[in-house]
């Protein structure tokens, strides 16, 4: 077997592909392009991202290029795949500025400096906002047939639950089996990789390729992430995780790998971590929080730099160990004219961020699990006075793993 696709099923990362040996054939004469496609709906990606992300990782890493495909055009359709209902359409500076985020956060985790394999970012809309509708109908639709494009899940499962599916949202799956044509001819791109869900769209691409010129394209897809606790991934009870440090800092990135279930340690070790397969087989019998310790810092390194990484798990140290004044401990600011305000604990942990939920934080502090300086405050209306910082510093906690640092000035 190719060692590309080696690699890719020791990991975890296949789930399904086209023509898996004829791939492997490819792959072993050649190096190729390929591409994986992110929607630019919000300014950030996040984890749930992570997995695709890790795929263009893999791709450079055995010698072949990424095309990361930006959809300023597709997401001004949506994509119904995994969806109930039609997601929010935005404006074109919105998604323009999403898109500038996006790549740049991606450029974060991807070799960008040497020329063989250095990613191709390209964006859907500059082929897609010309198109001519009776052209694009007569060259392209012709090669669709409503009774398959009806057999596809993001399809049907909309519509077996009597949920409303737009005649665009219907047309999504067509203008990405065209992203793939358009890379195909421009770019020499022979691959497609994607989560299991777009397998469908997937599919239509390589079978439009292979009706309109005959050439021998490939998919290939990633299986849908579960953690062990059947919770999606990237989602947690304050909300997405994002890669974006304006939207989630190092430490709340470190500490949320540092949570991982111990069931699902090795696994994103394989997934998440560019550490040797074979060394990680050989962590079977180390201590669990040893390796959550190492996949939060692999992880955080790979983002955000060794400094922040090595910075976060010296914070979550001095704050597991009851230290106040670290300095690596996540911390905002407040004036101490707003304390004549009689600023209340609620108020203090929406302002931190660290709750956004009023009746979320009521329910915490009657189940003992807030702290202000190592002791527990359980009374919803406790004013935030001045005598409670020390050095005008005063710690913040919600239950052993979450800390933050309030600074008066």
């Amino acid at each position: 077997m190719n060692k590309f696709l080696k690699e890719f099923k020791d990991r975890g990362f296949f789930y399904q592909c086209t023509n898996e040996e004829e791939l492997s054939k490819l792959l072993d004469k050649k190096k190729i392009s390929a591409y994986i496609g992110f929607d630019c709906t919000a300014e950030s990606l996040h984890v749930g991202s992570l997995l695709q992300i890790m795929c263009l990782r893999l791709l450079q890493k055995h010698g072949h290029r990424p095309i990361v495909l930006l959809g300023g055009g597709t997401t001004r359709i949506g994509d119904p795949s995994g969806k109930d209902k039609t997601r929010k359409i935005l404006n074109e500076k919105e998604i323009d500025k999403n898109i500038k985020n996006i790549e740049k956060l991606l450029k974060n985790f991807l070799d960008v400096k040497n020329p063989k394999i250095k990613p191709i970012f390209v964006n859907n809309y500059s082929w897609l906002k010309n198109l001519n509708y009776i052209s694009f109908l007569r060259d392209i639709g012709k090669h669709f047939t409503i009774n398959k494009m009806l057999s596809y899940d993001s399809v049907k499962n909309r519509l077996e639950r009597e949920q409303s599916l737009s005649y665009m949202e219907f047309n999504y799956m067509i203008l990405q089996a065209y992203d793939f044509l358009e890379l195909n001819k421009k770019k020499n791109c022979l691959l497609q990789v994607g989560g299991s869900d777009q397998w469908g769209n997937i599919v239509n691409g390589v079978d439009l390729i292979k009706r309109y010129s005959n050439n021998q394209v490939f998919g290939l897809t990633t299986p849908l992430i579960t953690l062990a606790s059947g919770a999606k991934m990237g989602k947690t009870e304050s909300g997405a995780i994002w890669l974006d440090k304006k939207y989630l800092s190092a430490y709340e990135y470190w500490q949320y790998w540092r949570n991982t279930d111990d069931r699902d340690v090795i696994k994103f070790l394989k997934f998440f971590t560019d550490l040797e397969i074979s060394k990680i087989d050989n962590f079977q019998n180390k201590n669990i929080n040893d390796l959550k310790i190492l996949l939060a810092n692999k992880t955080t390194e790979m983002l955000h730099g060794k400094i922040a990484a090595q910075n976060s798990e010296q914070a979550a140290k001095e704050a597991f160990s009851g230290k106040l004044l670290s300095s690596n401990l996540l911390s905002i600011k407040i004036k101490s004219k707003d304390l004549k305000k009689d600023i209340k604990i609620v108020d203090l942990i929406i302002i931190s961020n660290l709750e956004s939920s009023k009746s979320e934080i009521r329910r915490l502090l009657k189940g003992n699990a807030i702290k202000i300086n190592g002791k527990m405050i359980n009374d919803d209306k406790f004013i935030i006075k001045k005598e409670l910082f020390d050095n005008n510093y005063l710690k913040l906690s919600i239950g052993k793993k979450r800390h933050i640092k309030i600074e008066l000035i």
